[in-house]
């Protein structure tokens, strides 16, 4: 119960990205949102890769949340000693 509540405090929203994504997704804000660092910064000085990395990421912004809550998860249950269903 106390690993599922760690994972619930930094687990993050599919919406939360693609508002993101919507408002700041020129200069990587999704990016950041998700600890992705270096495609933000990459993002960010060349304005979403003028446009085009920012209309690709619609499409990829789902996947890559669930695959960080996926990480989370299992790193989180590996600190505790649990093993993930």
């Amino acid at each position: 119960m106390r690993a599922e509540a760690e994972f619930a405090s930094v687990r993050k929203e599919i919406r939360v990205a693609y508002a993101l994504w919507c408002v700041v997704g020129l200069i990587g804000g999704h990016r950041f949102y998700l600890g992705d660092t270096g495609r933000s910064i990459a993002m960010l000085f060349t304005l979403g890769g003028l446009g085009v990395w920012w209309l690709l990421d619609v499409f990829f912004v789902a996947r890559r949340v669930r695959a960080v809550n996926r990480t989370r998860r299992a790193a989180i249950m590996a600190r505790h000693g649990l093993i993930d269903a």
